[in-house]
């Protein structure tokens, strides 16, 4: 049963949908290519009203993130690259490899950003199977909150 839900949380968090209902979208543009609108955002989630920035600069945590997944990436790919083709200096496959690699990185870079941040409000977060029933506490974005006197 608990790998079921980690499951539809891992399925949640890579289709880009609100971490608390897994059912809005937390982006406006489905299309990650859509450069204009990348990583536009809805202020809350259309579905629960979940917010999706908690506070001022809270998306400044997910460089570290898709810093992690271009890693993972080049790890995937060299691994893959030396089991099925072999790596090595002597007939320049690193540099075939490291070429193909850095242009997929590009091209893939969008997708990375949005995911990065999905992963990222995923972690603050938490599901809740009664959202319908639960209101959204008060103090649940800077939006929501007054500045003290």
């Amino acid at each position: 049963m608990n790998q079921k839900k980690e499951l539809k949380n891992i399925s949640a968090i890579l289709k880009n949908k609100c971490p608390r209902c897994r059912e809005g979208n937390i982006f406006i543009s489905k299309n990650a290519y859509d450069l204009k609108n990348n990583l536009a955002m809805n202020e809350h989630c259309p579905v629960c009203g979940q917010p999706t920035e908690i506070e001022l600069g809270f998306y400044y945590g997910t460089g570290y993130v898709s810093y992690a997944l271009s890693v993972a990436f080049f790890v995937t790919t060299f691994v893959a690259c030396s089991v099925l083709f072999g790596v090595s200096f002597k007939n320049n496959s690193i540099f075939w490899w490291l070429g193909i690699s850095i242009l997929l990185l590009v091209l893939m870079q969008p997708l990375f950003m949005r995911l990065a941040r999905s992963i990222w409000l995923s972690s603050f977060v938490k599901y809740n199977p009664n959202w319908k029933n639960e209101p959204l506490p008060k103090n649940n974005s800077i939006k929501n909150t007054t500045p003290e006197k």
